[in-house]
């Protein structure tokens, strides 16, 4: 799953930059985390057609609320489309999270190490996402998938990496998700960090 990701507002990247910008504009900026390590229930960048069906960034929550007060932070892309919290997002609700990398935990009896994941030779990532919105709110959950081989041994799931390219067409509900889904990046590389035990917050299904 991701349970952390990391955005670094000191890579050379425009694109980046504008998308902190329009979220700044619109949004107060003391509510907004920009850089740093991003955990669940931060409010972040994100990106999504706006009312005119363009590709507009907003400012949205990570983690959809369940009745129980529990938070939906991932969600396996291969069932979404079928489970009724989910299926409307994948149709119409579709959104991209700009990222530098993802962290991971590998867990080898007591030890637990943190690596930073990311696709290779990219400055910014994008993880694919859904939202909706709860008590006038959007929040957001990230789409998971199985892992590349190369980082499979540090867990069983990863988040779905989008090519940049492929940002306008994910959240543009005229293509289908499943189709999209296909083309998404595997070619990743991967660093430790360091021993850590990660904080349980959310969950995925």
């Amino acid at each position: 799953m991701c349970g952390r990701y990391f955005i670094d507002d000191g890579i050379d990247s425009g694109e980046l930059q504008e998308i902190i910008d329009a979220v700044n504009r619109r949004s107060n900026v003391d509510q907004v985390k920009t850089s740093g390590e991003i955990f669940p229930t931060d409010t972040v960048p994100i990106i999504a057609n706006n009312r005119a069906m363009a590709p507009s960034a907003f400012a949205m929550s990570w983690g959809c609320s369940l009745p129980d007060g529990k938070r939906i932070i991932n969600a396996r892309s291969e069932y979404a489309e079928e489970k009724p919290m989910f299926r409307d997002g994948m149709a119409q609700r579709r959104c991209a999270v700009p990222a530098t990398n993802y962290f991971e935990w590998e867990r080898a009896g007591k030890q637990k190490t943190k690596y930073a994941i990311r696709p290779a030779g990219n400055g910014l990532m994008y993880m694919a996402g859904i939202y909706r919105v709860e008590n006038g709110r959007p929040v957001f959950t990230i789409l998971t998938r199985d892992p590349a081989e190369s980082i499979s041994f540090i867990h069983n799931r990863m988040p779905v990496l989008l090519p940049s390219d492929m940002v306008p067409d994910w959240i543009n509900p005229k293509y289908s998700a499943g189709d999209l889904l296909r083309n998404a990046i595997l070619d990743v590389q991967y660093r430790p960090i360091e021993s850590a035990a990660p904080e349980q917050i959310g969950m995925e299904i």
